[in-house]
């Protein structure tokens, strides 16, 4: 029993350096698909997301979620919210990727988890502990610096950040897993997305069409690059415990910002470095003390904000 549970926390770890790998690495992919804009990129990789996981759902006949989906209107309308979200988080990470902005997008997965436990306290009256106003007090300081910086606030960042924050919020609600929420959230994407690029065909400026088989097929291979590392870290969140999904989250800013700066060749100033310094001390203090709290009998904690933990139904990033 011992060594099989020894080989599923192997299998959830791979499955987790897969995942956070792929989505550190998807910087590499966006250019190969110039001349494409950022925005038909997206369409695509809406329209071929949905196709992707509706072979995969059809695979696995896993079809129940979607009737009970459709009956309660409510949950159908968080999902909406959640595809709205998605398409904004989505659009700015592929444009930022193609105008040469790496280094702030993965910024904005770096500020994301203390976006999330701001939000907590601000909209779902969650408690901070004091290592947790901390790191807050250190984030907001670093957008401060990161602002003097630029010459302007990191917009790129915060938007990523922002949006993804409320995307997280609003996919507890929902609580469906990762492939039935991406399915779901595709789904809602795919007409106004296949209509765009059914646009772009008849005024004859659709890449798809015009940049041959080889483009086309990078094109169509969006809904794979979006679909297989969400399936990699459904496989390894019920594997592995959530507070080491919660240090393994950061791979893939991490990813990201090393090939902005050693690929992309992306200026990173002093200011810049400082600003960065805050938010890996802001979420160093964060890791420390969710790390600590697991480890606390559960008869001795009090909910709190919890940004370490990821739901696997709430990944979709990048």
């Amino acid at each position: 029993m011992a060594g099989t549970s020894d080989g599923e926390h192997r299998t959830g770890l791979l499955n987790g350096f897969a995942a956070y790998g792929m989505w550190g690495l998807v910087p590499l992919f966006w250019p190969l698909l110039k001349p494409a804009g950022a925005v038909e990129i997206l369409a695509h990789r809406m329209v071929w997301s949905l196709v992707f996981v509706a072979v995969a759902l059809l695979l696995i006949r896993r079809w129940a979620w979607a009737g009970e989906l459709l009956r309660r209107p409510r949950r159908l309308a968080l999902v909406a919210v959640a595809a709205a979200v998605i398409t904004v988080n989505w659009g700015v990470y592929i444009w930022a990727v193609n105008s040469g902005h790496v280094v702030e997008a993965s910024l904005g997965y770096f500020i994301n988890p203390l976006v999330t436990i701001a939000m907590g306290v601000l909209i779902l009256k969650e408690r901070l502990r004091p290592v947790q106003w901390a790191a807050v007090g250190i984030g907001l300081a670093a957008v401060l610096v990161l602002t003097a910086g630029y010459g302007r606030p990191p917009w790129i960042s915060l938007c990523l950040a922002f949006s993804f924050a409320v995307y997280g919020l609003v996919k507890k609600k929902v609580d469906l897993g990762g492939v039935e929420s991406l399915a779901a959230e595709t789904a809602i994407q795919f007409l106004p997305a296949l209509g765009y690029l059914l646009w772009l065909s008849a005024h004859g400026e659709a890449s798809f069409v015009s940049g041959g088989a080889g483009h086309a097929a990078l094109l169509a291979s969006t809904g794979l690059v979006t679909a297989l590392p969400l399936v990699c870290f459904g496989a390894a969140a019920i594997r592995v415990p959530l507070s080491t999904l919660g240090l393994l989250q950061y791979l893939a800013p991490l990813f990201q910002f090393l090939l902005g700066i050693f690929y992309f060749h992306e200026a990173m100033p002093p200011e810049r470095w400082a600003g960065f310094g805050l938010v890996w001390l802001a979420l160093m203090l964060l890791t420390a003390d969710a790390l600590r709290w697991a480890r606390r009998p559960a008869r001795l904690r009090v909910p709190t904000a919890r940004p370490a933990e990821t739901p696997s139904s709430a990944r979709a990033d990048a």
